[in-house]
């Protein structure tokens, strides 16, 4: 067992969180699987493995469909902290089969590749014109001027939630996001249950007036999904799958953008070779997402007992597995520190795997290309004016801003 002193892993170390891919290379290099004792985790950081493991069905990422706390070996969580966990535990990401199966099966119904493609339109407009604006101003924050206003004014429009409306949607999408981090303190679990209260109300009342006066959107899809044995999702399932798709649908684009872009400035061949043909934006698009990666860490439960490497994993054990190492794994890609937008062989693990695979990473996609074209297109000389400063988060890793100048 090897102990924290021996490892490079240190997620409230700043200096490694603003650059953990050296660290991860000595834990890759260290073995298959390390345990970290202030988490009480065992670190999972090859490609291979963590991407076999998201598959694994004895690993799962609740166990209370099998399990009580008590007889996981696990302590229950502070009945004051019941708002978050209500919320969270009913969203299908926190889920296993049955009920995950059942519940994506529904929202499947509603979030149709049709119901993607017909916001295609939307995107790529909102896109040009926050651009346009950023352009216009001469410079600005790329992270609050287009990075976060898009994604969250598409969930927010695909959901069919009125304008007039949206300002509190990024607040309370951050104050639950930070429970999701290690070792959460108390006053992130206050914000982050206060935000689930207030979230969630304000949901209930728009589900019950989409009862009343259905809409195209996709809560009035939500409420009219059933399968052939007419079972439908309940109205907590729905309000934690409007929560869980605001949340999932714009942290990872939000910060996939910003941190896409502060890794461009840095590599100003490649910034340059994109500028010259943006027929490369495809692939750019997944390039960035590996090279700097959104979410660098996800957890599952052990089940039943694992063996990794020749150790043994027991059931009631926690897996940490690193996306961001297992996407610099040079076993997978081919000088893996490297930037490279051409790259074809780029099996990154960004949106997950198996049957959590990310169900917006089509719209994600659509998104992240959108304004990367946007900004290439109306901003060919965009120019960074001050070197950002990352957030102190580890596990969803992104900046507190860019500073920008266009023309």
């Amino acid at each position: 067992m090897t102990a924290q002193s021996d490892l490079a892993f240190d997620p409230w170390n700043p200096a490694f969180v603003a650059d953990p891919y050296p660290a991860y290379a000595g834990l890759r290099a260290r073995g298959r699987v390390l345990y970290y004792e202030p988490t009480d985790q065992w670190l999972v950081p090859h490609h291979a493995d963590v991407s076999a493991l998201l598959r694994d069905r004895r690993l799962g990422r609740t166990y209370q469909h099998r399990f009580s706390h008590e007889d996981f070996g696990r302590t229950p969580p502070p009945p004051e902290h019941e708002p978050f966990h209500t919320l969270n535990d009913h969203g299908m990401l926190d889920l296993e089969p049955p009920d995950h199966t059942r519940i994506r099966r529904l929202v499947s119904k509603a979030f149709t590749p049709r119901t993607v493609e017909r916001l295609k339109p939307y995107v790529h407009g909102l896109a040009n014109d926050l651009v346009a604006r950023l352009v216009e101003a001469g410079g600005g924050d790329l992270l609050t001027d287009v990075a976060e206003p898009l994604p969250v004014a598409v969930i927010a429009e695909m959901l069919g939630i009125p304008e007039a409306d949206r300002a509190p949607l990024r607040p309370w999408s951050a104050d639950i996001c930070g429970m999701y981090e290690l070792n959460p303190s108390e006053e992130t679990a206050q914000r982050a249950v206060r935000a689930s209260v207030e979230f969630s109300g304000y949901l209930r009342e728009l589900i019950a007036a989409r009862r009343e006066a259905p809409g195209d959107d996709l809560i009035s899809g939500l409420i009219a999904a059933h399968d052939e044995d007419d079972d439908r999702l309940t109205e907590q399932e729905m309000i934690s799958t409007c929560v869980l798709l605001l949340n999932a649908g714009h942290e990872a684009t939000v910060n996939a953008t910003v941190n896409g872009w502060h890794a461009l400035f840095r590599n100003p061949g490649q910034l340059a070779a994109l500028r010259a043909d943006h027929s490369l934006v495809p692939t750019a698009v997944e390039e960035l997402m590996r090279y700097d990666t959104p979410l660098q860490l996800f957890e599952r439960w052990v089940l039943d007992e694992i063996e990794i490497d020749g150790t043994p994993i027991p059931r009631g054990a926690e897996v940490a597995l690193l996306f961001g190492s297992a996407n610099h794994d040079p076993a997978v890609f081919t000088d893996p520190e490297r930037l490279d937008l051409t790259r074809r062989d780029n099996p990154h693990i960004s949106f997950s795997a198996g049957i959590h695979y990310c169900i917006g990473a089509p719209l994600a996609r659509i998104e992240l290309a959108a304004s990367l074209t946007a900004l290439l297109e109306q901003a060919p000389t965009l120019t960074l004016t001050a070197e950002p400063e990352r957030k102190p988060d580890f596990v969803i890793r992104g900046l507190r801003g860019l500073r920008v100048e266009a023309a």
